[in-house]
């Protein structure tokens, strides 16, 4: 692996969290992610399941955990099952986890081959009452593959139909959500490279430099310092491409007289940084820009103050939907009294900022929590306003992460140049 060991009493205690959730007599059983087909006899690079990594730290394929507190038998209340390896695979892989080198990584001390699951599962289960399953319930994915979680909820229905089952993800939704001093480090670390990448991209842009090659230069820049790479697919949008959202095609020639809008960030021992940043291809932003850009700095500003304990998350985002209405009217975007007449329900801001403010950061970029659970000490956010104008050609939008803290918030980018000035000093020394 390319990032250093994470001390296992993190994956300890993380496992102590969660079976102190659990109902007396309850058993949870959680899956590695697939490697899913690409095509050929090729894979996608494999992504763990992030709820096994936050329980475990092991991040292979083929990886089973059985967590049983109540278990009779004492050999048996936290069992991990790995893959086991041989002499092709070692020629054509390479290196897999022994049992030893997953004690060691996990705090797990019983530790067994995959093909011994189902006897050793079969041996305990009917000792337990509750069955704890676990599947991806976060809100904003709906998956139309059987991925391995489904699949494995089928096999294990059929062959144990009496047992009472439940879901682990509710659990999961609020752990996760509170961030760990050891995820705190690990996200600085992902966000300091990310400010390494980005600096090493502002002093390489000019005209006709081309969208794929500064996405070139921000991934040589993560491997270089460990990163695992991107932690989602890049935006590398120039000129009008600033109006698609989610805009990965990172083909075009960066013209003189545009700005590009940047939304990346490292990943780093699985745990993301999220940036956004928009420079002018030139080194030098025009009158027009330099107001738009700034209104949406003085937006993301004032939304940072908001993040603190107890804040609602929809209030939060209206409260900043009338910072940035404010802001429109001041550029010109939008008339005070059509504002005054509009639907609430259809705020006019919308048309120039589409997207919500903030989302949870963590092992997934849009990380599993609630968004109707007012927000908490130790929460970890994105703070991304945006102004896109289709009839100028111009997108603008500035992200930092914002961690949560008992005395207010803590900007873990804020080291990370956003100034317009100091964005064009740098770009020109």
């Amino acid at each position: 692996m390319k990032y250093n060991p994470i001390s296992n009493q993190f994956f300890v205690d993380n496992r102590k969290n969660f079976s102190k959730s659990l109902k007396n007599g309850s058993l949870a059983i959680f899956n590695a992610n697939d490697e899913f087909p690409r095509s050929g006899d090729q894979t996608h690079p494999f992504k763990q399941n992030a709820d096994l990594f936050y329980l475990t730290g092991i991040n292979q394929e083929e990886t089973i955990l059985l967590l049983f507190p109540d278990c009779p038998n004492s050999q048996y209340k936290e069992v991990l099952f790995l893959r086991q390896t041989n002499d092709q695979i070692k020629v054509w892989e390479g290196h897999k986890y022994t049992k030893e080198d997953a004690s060691n990584a996990s705090g797990i001390k019983s530790v067994y081959w995959l093909s011994e699951f189902w006897p050793i599962l079969n041996s305990v289960i009917h000792y337990s009452e509750t069955i704890f399953l676990n599947t991806n319930e976060n809100d904003r994915y709906l998956s139309v593959v059987p991925y391995r979680d489904l699949r494995f909820i089928i096999e294990v229905k059929e062959r144990y139909p009496l047992h009472h089952y439940e879901r682990s993800a509710p659990i999961l939704r609020r752990l996760r959500a509170i961030k760990s001093d050891y995820e705190i480090e690990l996200t600085k670390r992902a966000c300091a490279i990310t400010k390494d990448a980005f600096a090493r991209v502002l002093r390489f842009i000019k005209p006709g430099v081309k969208e794929f090659e500064i996405e070139a230069e921000i991934i040589h820049e993560f491997i270089r310092k460990g990163a695992t790479g991107h932690a989602y697919s890049p935006i590398i949008a120039s000129g009008m491409n600033a109006n698609i959202l989610h805009y990965n095609d990172n083909n075009q020639i960066c013209k003189s007289g545009d700005v590009i809008l940047f939304d990346f960030g490292a990943e780093y021992a699985n745990y993301n940084a999220d940036m956004s940043r928009s420079v002018p291809v030139n080194g030098k932003f025009t009158k027009r820009q330099r107001s738009i850009y700034n209104a949406v700095l003085r937006v993301m500003n004032e939304a940072k103050q908001m993040l603190v304990k107890g804040t609602i998350w929809n209030e939060y985002q209206n409260e900043v939907g009338k910072v940035m209405e404010s802001e429109l009217i001041g550029l010109g975007l939008l008339d005070k009294h059509d504002v005054a007449k509009q639907n609430a329900n259809y705020p006019l801001y919308k048309k120039y900022f589409m997207h919500g403010t903030s989302h949870h950061l963590g092992l997934d970029v849009h990380d599993f929590a609630s968004r109707y659970q007012p927000f908490e000490v130790g929460n970890l956010l994105t703070c991304e306003p945006g102004i896109y104008i289709p009839e100028e050609s111009l997108g603008i939008r500035l992200e930092n992460n914002i961690l949560i803290t008992q005395n207010g918030n803590v900007d873990l980018m804020s080291d990370i140049p956003i100034i317009a000035d100091e964005i064009e000093e740098i770009m020109n020394s």
